[in-house]
This record gives C-alpha cells, structure tokens and sequence, in this order.
C-alpha cells in the first residue's frame, strides 16, 4: 500500500516537472547572479529615458570618487559621454601606468594646481553639488560601471579633452574617438 502511494506520488512530481519549461526550472535551481554579472545582462541604452529607469546609485569610497568625477567633470555631456568618462577612470584603473584605485585614480596629481588628471581635483573651486539630478544620474552611471557594465564606448581610451583645449600629449597618443564636446585617446603603452 506504501510503495503504490509513493509511486502516485512520485509520477505526480514527474508530470509536474515535465509541465514547467527546461528554461524556466533553471531559473528557479540556479544560484542569483551577483549584482555584476547582471550588470553585463543588462543591455545599455546610453539616454536619459533609459537611465531614469535603472535603480538608483550607492556605494562606498570607489562609487563617491567615480560619481564626484562624473558630476563635475562631464555633468553637462550626454549620458554616453557621461559613460565614456566614467571608461576613462576605469580603464586607468585597469592600468599599470595609472594608480589602481578609482579613489587614487581621480585625485592623481591633486594639490597641485592644474596639475592634477582632473581638472576639478585641483582648480581651487569649492566642489559644490548644485544639481542634484545631475548628481543622481552621475551616481547611476557609477554604479552600473562598477558593477560591470561593458566598456566599449571609447576603445580603452585612457584620456580624453573638451574640444576647447589642446593638450600637448594629444599629438602623441592615439584617438580612439569623440563624444559630444570630449575627445578620447589611448596611451600608447596602455
């Protein structure tokens, strides 16, 4: 009587299993991806439609340094010029020309004046969060870019100007290319 109540039981379980998609049970028998591997699943659509959809940004030391850079170096560029700068510290970071922090990446060069790789590090203005939208979106950006989006924008730029100025290390380094006002380019030995 036992073993036939199990074999009732057992053949429910099966048709069961047989009912729900090969997709679907791997759904629900794999581990959660970590927060960067989602981050690489998650098509970019570099607009201010898209990113006002994607959750908002927090973190630590590397999120606060990488979202300061955002706002007050690229704030008033696109969305995928705001991603391509956020490439550029990246990529930096990645380096072994460059400090391997985001934090020591950023603040290169700073108590210098105007010898600092961002300018905002070390022009003697006050940084001063005046848009706090604009803070938000640079906040977004950061975390999706620390959390693994893919940097394709700028060929693995390691620098990048405004249009405004020309520096004496662009004539030596290779352009990888322009968005919206800022020039990109790659150090050759990186």
């Amino acid at each position: 009587m036992l073993n036939a109540r199990l074999t009732e039981l057992l053949g429910q379980d099966r048709a069961a299993f047989q009912a729900v998609s090969g997709t679907r049970l791997r759904k629900l028998t794999e581990p959660p991806l970590s927060r960067e591997a989602r981050a690489k699943l998650v098509p970019i659509t570099y607009s201010q439609a898209w990113l006002r959809e994607q959750p908002g940004g927090t973190g630590g030391a590397a999120w606060e340094c990488l979202t300061q850079a955002l706002y007050f170096e690229a704030r008033g560029e696109s969305v995928k010029g705001q991603f391509a700068v956020a490439e550029v510290i990246l990529n930096r970071v990645g380096s072994a020309l460059y400090p391997n922090t985001v934090c020591d990446v950023v603040n290169q060069g700073t108590g210098k004046l105007y010898q600092c790789q961002f300018t905002f590090t070390c022009d003697g203005a006050a940084e001063t969060v005046h848009e706090p939208r604009a803070w938000t979106r640079a906040g977004k950006i950061a975390r999706l870019m620390l959390d693994g989006a893919p940097r394709t924008l700028t060929a693995g730029a390691t620098h990048y100007h405004t249009n405004a100025v020309s520096p004496s290390w662009a004539q030596k380094f290779a352009r990888t290319t322009q968005i919206g006002v800022h020039l990109f380019y790659r150090h050759p030995r990186s």
